[in-house]
């Protein structure tokens, strides 16, 4: 059986930071991966508040940064899902949905978060393709009319990102706005992004031209749009389905356990915060593999 001083799970800021540190003190951890490098930061349309870009960065440049950091530093980054985190003993167990098994010392969870699902409606069969919960992967979509459903900071920086090239339409279930300030001046101020509050969806239904009719209400009268594509961002919850039952999210760092960012930051999810916890769980997970050494 072969153990891993440490497994990451997770290849976003905080699981490629920590693996960074690591590989900087002669560790080289496991990195698991379901998705891709750069976790949620390829769904950003800007980052401004990250240290030593003065001008900003776009999500998907630094996204790329990252990746050619990973590779410079040949980190060993899997592309697998972890479907099962157990305790064996003194060890962590860790299963993927390949079924392959892997056994380590220390585990770092940085698996971020998933989106909360919209429950509000029903979403028939044949729209679902059209029905996104990130921007991704339609960010680089052009002359097409998106709706949004919510208003947090998600949903106009998605509303940003995408009116570039497209129509894009906030429907706020109340009349509050969650999101940071300069995002709202920013939508505001840009013409082809059209804000509507107290607005609730109760219905998607096929359009004309291949398109979807979103059904919705406004005080108390109805109406229906015609979009191409509809974004729900209405939250996100951590992602720790894997946890079997005994291992433990708010366990301390003294049982070899760490959580790392978005996964544990809550309304703190911010790319800088993120890096920083995990360079200081790779500090001390040294600190700890040193003294067992010693």
């Amino acid at each position: 059986m072969r153990v891993e001083d440490a497994v990451i799970i997770g290849a976003g800021p905080a699981g490629i930071a920590a693996a960074i540190q690591l590989k900087r003190y002669g560790v080289a951890p496991r990195v698991f991966e379901k998705d891709s490098v750069g976790g949620l930061l390829k769904n950003a349309n800007f980052v401004e508040n990250y240290p030593g870009f003065p001008g900003g960065i776009r999500g998907s440049d630094l996204v790329r940064l990252i990746q050619e950091q990973a590779e410079r530093l040949s980190l060993r980054i899997q592309r697998d899902r972890v479907v099962e985190l157990t305790r064996e003993d003194r060890l962590f167990k860790v299963q993927t949905d390949r079924g392959d098994v892997y056994y380590a010392r220390v585990v770092v969870v940085a698996s971020g978060t998933q989106p909360v699902p919209f429950a509000d409606v029903d979403i028939p069969t044949d729209l679902s393709a059209k029905v996104f919960y990130e921007v991704f992967p339609i960010c680089n979509v052009a002359s097409k009319t998106v709706a949004i459903i919510g208003a947090g900071d998600a949903a106009f920086d998605y509303a940003l990102n995408l009116a570039r090239n497209n129509d894009v339409l906030i429907l706020n279930r109340s009349d509050k706005i969650k999101a940071l300030p300069l995002l709202v001046e920013r939508a505001t101020a840009c013409s082809r992004i059209r804000y509507q509050e107290d607005a609730r969806l109760t219905s998607l239904v096929s359009g004309p031209n291949g398109r979807m009719s979103l059904v919705w209400t406004n005080t108390g009268a109805e109406h229906e749009t015609d979009v191409d594509y509809l974004i729900f961002a209405v939250g996100r919850q951590p992602l720790l389905d894997f946890l079997a039952a005994g291992v433990d999210s708010t366990a301390s760092e003294n049982e070899n356990l760490y959580f790392c960012g978005d996964v544990k930051n809550a309304r703190f999810r911010q790319t800088a915060i993120a890096a920083g916890d995990g360079i200081r769980a790779a500090m001390s997970i040294y600190g700890k593999l040193k003294e067992r050494s010693g």
